[in-house]
């Protein structure tokens, strides 16, 4: 393992190995409590320039999974058909993995994908400094290599472009109700949970004009970076509205994306909401729920417009977890009711949705 350093940037170094692919590599650095999930997490499009801090200690012990592809076209076990953070910070490479399912491990997975994995830092450490100062820019850099230093393009730079479909895709086609889904960086489990509940999926890039489309309901989905660079997808978002009241439902940026077409600011946090416990309250009842969350920005919610109401919010900073129409069947949630991975006891989001749909 060579050696390698993470520095951030105010100054404030890690000192670790190397145990995935060895480049230089430079990224806005978050953190993400989660106990497990690392596949999931790494082929999330949300983490789309982004380097991934865990908070669990212990990481790569269960391997990786193949990717392989379902009959449908969507992937069995990752939520995309590759890795999209930047690279991958543990406290503790375990170097032997055991599970049924493993096909290779994080170490060669990262490696094949040429995605950088450094190992015994500090991330206790780590993770107080970001909470303490906010999300930073950071690099990783080969010891042996002190003049190759990368720079980081992050701010302003539109990820969801990056990630998104160039073309339109049709899953479970010629079933019941047909969904235009939005992909902004799409997980694979919203397009399984949207297909499980009968429906045909119409996945669309993000900047797609879809109105002339023949669809019953538009789901907007999750994705990376900052929903202002999103403004075209805003305006569609907008002229669908103000042309009908087809459903609509959307998760994380879809939910960012719905606010701001309603006339809502975003605003950035300070380190993000990322792993499977945060609590969000429903609105208007004592009910709470725990959940999975990746973003980086919030809706203002005392923006919002005189038709629109908060649906959740967020038990531990009271930030937005959601928003609704009062009256057309309009609705969104900040966190990710499909989880995957994560707990599942938002699945009625998708219910509800299709539920709507059907009438």
């Amino acid at each position: 393992m060579r050696n390698v350093t993470l520095i951030l940037n105010d100054g404030t170094r890690f000192h670790g190995k190397s145990f995935g692919y060895e480049k230089p590599v430079a990224g806005e650095v978050v953190f993400n409590t989660a106990m497990m999930g690392y596949p999931e997490s790494l082929t999330d499009p949300s983490y789309a320039g982004q380097m991934i801090v865990t908070t669990f200690p212990l990481v790569g012990n269960y391997g990786v999974p193949p990717l392989t592809i379902g009959s449908d076209g969507i992937p069995l076990f990752m939520e995309s058909n590759r890795i999209h953070a930047s690279a991958l910070i543990v406290a503790h490479y375990s170097e032997h993995h055991s599970h049924w399912n493993a096909a290779m491990s994080l170490a060669q997975w990262l490696k094949n994908e040429q995605v950088p994995g450094i190992t015994d830092i500090d991330t206790r450490e780590l993770t107080k400094v970001l909470r303490e100062h906010g999300v930073m820019m950071g690099k990783i850099i080969l010891d042996d290599e002190p003049n190759n230093i990368p720079e980081a393009d992050y701010e302003g730079v539109n990820f969801v472009d990056s990630v998104s479909t160039k073309e339109i895709i049709r899953y479970n086609e010629g079933a019941g109700k047909k969904v235009v889904l939005v992909d902004c960086g799409v997980k694979a489990n919203i397009i399984r949970s949207l297909v499980k509940r009968g429906v045909e999926v119409i996945r669309v890039p993000w900047n797609y004009d879809y109105i002339s489309l023949d669809f019953d309901g538009l789901f907007l989905a999750n994705g990376p970076g900052d929903p202002d660079t999103c403004q075209v997808a805003v305006d569609i978002i907008r002229k669908q509205m103000n042309q009908s009241i087809k459903p609509i439902c959307g998760i994380c940026m879809g939910n960012q994306l719905l606010a701001k077409a309603a006339g809502a600011s975003i605003y950035k946090l300070k380190y993000g909401h990322r792993g499977h416990n945060q609590p969000v309250r429903m609105v208007g009842t004592e009910r709470c729920y725990v959940t999975s969350q990746n973003h980086g920005y919030a809706v203002d919610a005392a923006s919002l417009g005189a038709d629109w109401e908060e649906l959740f919010v967020n038990m531990n900073d009271g930030s937005n977890e959601g928003i609704r129409h009062k009256t057309n069947p309009w609705f969104s949630s900040q966190f990710h009711p499909e989880a995957c991975s994560g707990p599942v006891d938002t699945y009625f989001m998708f219910d509800k949705f299709v539920e709507i749909l059907q009438k």
